[in-house]
């Protein structure tokens, strides 16, 4: 098992060298693939999402990888195969799965939010059993993994669904301007490298590596999990107990890629990419990251010790829109506990702004409000 782990360890690695600055992402994709778990990414066109997800396929020998960009008009019969004309005519509804998603052991699935209701709900029993219904016919898939793509997130409540299918959810911007240089010679050499110089895993290997993680022990970090989920309920964001379930998994894989049986407390880093709005991803960062400030855990997977330095943008437009929520008479006496209490977590994130002219202006913003609540009472 030591052997498969540092196999798929060697893989990721292998990655982050290719694609710089995208770190976090590679290791999100490593962790929810032992997880067995989606993961969804989010952000512009040109930032290497179908790129990464293609390069992880690559590695997974043996299997087959299948990418498909969703538009409005896309058609069953294109993710899931036609169906086989001569058993039609005899009356039979058989899909022809060869080489589409139903045989494919990685799914990507780029401009996620444009499925339309023809394909949304066989694609919704996909994500979450692992099954197609098609007709009677009910075929099991093989994927590890589904990765879904898009710059935006969604707006229309029947692809809110969709969207819950994807526990894991990732921010992917551009490279910062200092590691430029080195993007490009990453990219030139990575035309240049031979498939026969790459560390590859077979889906078999990584479904060994899956019922490992289901082994780790959580009982030592049980009570600080349950305690976190309760934190983040306090903050306004939604978790429902069929998620904080599926989230152990996650957790657990974290443990596993780390060579440990037991998981510890820095393994609840991948709380922080659980988000359901981008106004979350700043809260959940600070929330997390006190967590995770508060102990020092030996064998800690390298993104736990990772602090982002927080977007002073969007920082200010969290405060703007809780100003505004203050403001609004409708607003409940519940609801402006909850403001106050993502303006603590938020109070406590903007110590991390590097930037000293932003964080000024950040916590002259978080007086302010505080003031005006004070005013309130």
């Amino acid at each position: 098992m030591i052997e498969n782990t540092e196999k798929l360890l060697t893989v990721l690695s292998e990655i982050k060298n290719v694609f710089v600055g995208k770190d976090e992402i590679i290791d999100l994709l490593g962790v929810s693939l032992v997880a067995g778990e989606n993961t969804f990414l989010f952000g512009p066109p040109g930032t290497a999402k179908s790129a990464i997800v293609k390069a992880l396929a690559d590695r997974i020998v043996k299997g087959r990888n299948f990418e498909y960009l969703l538009t409005r008009f896309t058609e069953p019969n294109e993710l899931f195969g036609p169906f086989d004309i001569k058993k039609l005519r005899e009356g039979e509804l058989v899909t022809n799965i060869d080489g589409m998603m139903p045989q494919a052991s990685m799914v990507f699935l780029d401009e996620l939010f444009n499925a339309n209701s023809a394909i949304l709900n066989s694609l919704l029993m996909a994500l979450n059993e692992r099954k197609l219904r098609r007709g009677k016919e009910i075929l099991e898939l093989p994927a590890l993994m589904f990765v879904g793509a898009s710059n935006a997130l969604p707006e229309d409540e029947a692809l809110e669904a969709l969207f819950d299918r994807f526990l894991i959810r990732v921010r992917c911007g551009y490279v910062a301007p200092e590691l430029l240089e080195q993007v490009l010679i990453a990219g030139r050499n990575l035309e240049r490298s031979s498939s026969e110089e790459r560390v590859t895993i077979t889906p078999n290997e990584i479904k060994e590596l899956q019922k490992a993680a289901k082994h780790v022990d959580l009982k030592p970090i049980i009570h600080k999990y349950i305690q976190v989920i309760q934190d983040l309920r306090n903050a306004g964001i939604s978790i429902s107990d069929r998620r904080a379930v599926k989230l152990q998994g996650i957790i657990a894989a974290s443990a596993a890629l780390c060579k440990r049986k037991e998981a510890q407390v820095s393994d609840l880093w991948v709380l922080a990419y659980i988000w359901e709005s981008e106004e979350q991803i700043e809260i959940l960062r600070g929330i997390i990251d006190r967590v995770l400030e508060s102990h020092s855990d030996e064998k800690a997977h390298p993104q736990s010790k990772i602090n982002d330095r927080p977007d002073a943008e969007a920082l200010m437009k969290e405060i703007h829109e809780m100003d505004s929520k203050w403001s609004d008479p409708e607003t409940t006496y519940e609801d402006k506990n909850i403001v106050k209490d993502k303006l603590r977590f938020i109070q406590s994130r903007s110590e991390w702004i590097a930037n000293k002219e932003q964080k000024e202006h950040v916590k002259s913003a978080i007086e302010n409000l505080w003031k005006t609540i004070l005013e309130a009472r």
